[in-house]
């Protein structure tokens, strides 16, 4: 991808991040994390599932690599982790390390996110039940599964690649899957250029047309430049 600002990424990353760190991207809170069973959109190899588990949490994960061999896929996001720091450090001044304190210790905790997670994937006991491939804007669940439904740096931050089209049958199928009275949160809302989601109005009004209340909730972990801010959604 060629762009004057923002970080450079050809197709979708896989991503490690930890329970401690979806919290707090995500503002969630204990009701939140108790409110039924979660499911992590386009997860990669994160630990927040299998963190979640492990705190007694009922936690399930979906992402298209999942349908690799799971030494290929831990090799591929090791990879990525390595990829992605270069890249880090290179635009390192833009970025917010408050949270991190450098870019050595992000590094540390994606290796130690990956490893938790592999940890987990590995047992085929886990990986059968929580773990499938699958993609939006088709998710391999019935209708009203799960009380907290995220996407983590996925949608809106490649804008770039998905159409409008496609962002609005992604939220309305994150929907499906949460149950009534349950809550869909997608962060950040910004693309890979670092601007804001150019068709968020847009957006609002169409799932406000569909019976959909929307909102943006404020980030705790502001890592990327400008991104303060996620969606929720519920109907």
């Amino acid at each position: 991808m060629s762009m004057s600002k923002g970080y450079p990424q050809a197709g979708v990353a896989v991503t490690c991040r930890s329970f401690k760190e979806y919290v707090l991207l995500f503002d969630l809170n204990e009701a939140d994390l108790h409110s039924g069973k979660l499911l992590d959109i386009a997860a990669g190899a994160s630990s927040f599932t299998a963190d979640a588990c492990a705190r007694g949490i009922d936690a399930y994960a979906v992402d298209p690599r999942y349908a690799k061999p799971h030494e290929q896929l831990v090799s591929e996001a090791r990879e990525e982790i390595d990829v992605s720091t270069t890249k880090l450090i290179s635009l390192g001044n833009k970025y917010d390390l408050s949270y991190y304190g450098s870019f050595e210790q992000h590094r540390a905790g994606r290796i130690a996110s990956l490893d938790a997670f592999a940890e987990h994937h590995d047992r085929e006991e886990e990986r059968t039940k929580r773990y499938q491939a699958g993609s939006l804007p088709t998710l391999p669940y019935g209708d009203g599964e799960f009380g907290l439904v995220l996407c983590s740096h996925f949608l809106f931050l490649y804008e770039d690649q998905f159409d409008y089209e496609f962002h609005l049958r992604a939220v309305m199928e994150m929907l499906r899957v949460c149950k009534p009275g349950g809550m869909v949160r997608i962060y950040p809302m910004i693309s890979l250029r670092w601007e804001p989601y150019s068709e968020l109005e847009r957006l609002r009004a169409d799932l406000s047309k569909n019976g959909v209340v929307t909102g943006l909730f404020r980030s705790k972990l502001p890592f990327i430049p400008g991104s303060e801010l996620g969606l929720f959604a519920h109907i």
